[in-house]
């Protein structure tokens, strides 16, 4: 799975560089995102700008992530496109995770 992490502000960027979160890389996304958040802090930003398409298992992988993360620090999505959006939306996770449309937006705090 390709990911860029970099740090900016008091935030642990995580840009995936991969079209799909579907089961055939749920289990590398898991592990890919544990490593990214080693030695990180308490803000996690996942950018999916670039993803097009998530499946269950790519929201279950998500939602493990943020289960990972917590108590002590929080994991938040950015720069979602449209079909990743919709299924957010139909499963009510966009009510869990704090959703900005934008990495910019993310960074400064402003929501949609």
């Amino acid at each position: 799975m390709q990911v860029s992490v970099k740090t900016e502000a008091d935030f642990c960027v995580v840009g995936l560089r991969e079209q799909r979160i579907d089961a055939a890389v749920a289990l590398d996304f898991k592990e890919t995102m544990r490593q990214a958040a080693q030695g990180a802090g308490e803000n996690i930003i996942l950018d999916l700008s670039e993803v097009t398409f998530i499946d269950s298992s790519g929201l279950g992988a998500i939602v493990a992530t943020m289960k990972f993360l917590a108590p002590d620090r929080s994991l938040i999505l950015a720069g979602m496109t449209a079909p990743v959006d919709r299924v957010f939306k139909l499963t009510r996770m966009d009510s869990v995770f704090a959703i900005f449309p934008t990495l910019a937006a993310a960074l400064s705090g402003q929501h949609a």
